[in-house]
């Protein structure tokens, strides 16, 4: 439970981060994180939804990838 609350805790500092300083710089820079606040300021759910996941799903597939290149290396280290 500590674990789930300090990485909740660590995500919203670091959006909070990214929309003041770098992430959200009108005409020069926009990530992924801002465009989904928009959506939702907007009260443009369907977009909303659609991208948090098509993140989520990213997500997924960089931790499966992640987890079979370990297995596979471990295999063949041992």
């Amino acid at each position: 439970m500590r674990a789930a609350v300090l990485g909740f805790a660590h995500t919203i500092g670091t959006f909070g981060v990214v929309l003041m300083i770098g992430g959200n710089i009108p005409g020069r820079t926009k990530v992924l994180s801002a465009f989904l606040f928009d959506f939702v300021q907007q009260s443009r759910w369907r977009e909303a939804s659609w991208l948090a996941g098509a993140m989520v799903m990213f997500a997924v597939a960089v931790v499966l990838t992640l987890t079979l290149i370990d297995k596979y290396s471990r295999r063949r280290s041992t």
